[in-house]
Formats: C-alpha cells, sequence, structure tokens
C-alpha cells in the first residue's frame, strides 16, 4: 500500500520562501489526485492545495492563492508545495494526502483517506 512522507519544513521569516515535499512509496502514486493540508494548533484541518492526478489542473485556498504553488513530478513519486511571501499565519503543521478511490471534491478533507505525518512549518514576524 502507498505510504507518504513529508519533509521540508523549518522556521523561516515572514516574505520568505519554502519548498515542500511529498514522497510515495507505492507504484500507483501517478494516479492519485494529491492534496496538501494543513492544520495550526486548536484550529481544524484546512484545505490548502491539490493537484490532478496527472498535473493538468490545480486548485488553491484562497488565503494562499497567488503565493503558493502545488506540483508534482510522477516519475519520482513526489509532490511539491512551493511556498513564497509567507506570512505569520502560514504557521502550522502541513500533511499531504492521497485519494486512492479516486473521487470526491478536491477542497475536502474527507475525498482523501491516506495522509503523511505532517511536517512543521514556523513563520516568524
Amino acid at each position: 500500500q502507498v505510504q507518504l512522507v513529508e519533509s521540508g519544513g523549518g522556521l523561516v521569516q515572514a516574505g520568505g520562501s519554502l519548498r515542500l515535499s511529498c514522497t510515495a512509496s507505492g507504484r500507483t502514486f501517478r494516479t492519485y489526485p494529491m492534496g496538501w493540508f494543513r492544520q495550526a494548533p486548536g484550529k481544524e484541518r484546512e484545505f490548502v492545495a491539490a493537484i490532478k492526478w496527472n498535473g493538468a489542473n490545480t486548485y488553491y485556498a484562497d488565503s494562499v492563492k497567488g503565493r503558493f504553488a502545488i506540483s508534482r513530478d510522477n516519475a519520482e513519486n513526489t509532490v511539491y508545495l512551493q511556498m513564497n511571501s509567507l506570512k505569520p499565519e502560514d504557521t502550522a503543521i502541513y500533511f499531504c494526502a492521497a485519494d486512492t478511490g479516486n473521487s470526491g471534491n478536491y477542497y475536502s478533507r474527507y475525498r482523501y483517506d491516506v495522509w503523511g505525518q505532517g511536517t512543521q512549518v514556523t513563520v516568524s514576524s
């Protein structure tokens, strides 16, 4: 079965950039829609970005549109989240997720059935 591992989190200053990576172990990764979600302490896990299985379409939360970019390299079984112009309110644990059933709303966390362990992103003022 597929497993997801995030990396690339860290501490950055406001206005800085960071790139997160999510690598999958399964051989069927290329067929999965993928999403990025984030969760701050005491808050619900919220949608950040998603990408079609073949990378043809991308989807973003209004709060990150124009600043973040999701991409994928199916040959490397990896999804990326490029984060630019970071703000303190972007501070959260970031999770990548896969929809192995290939059905649902890209914006909803309930679509996705496989999740990584998360990587911490902290943005200082």
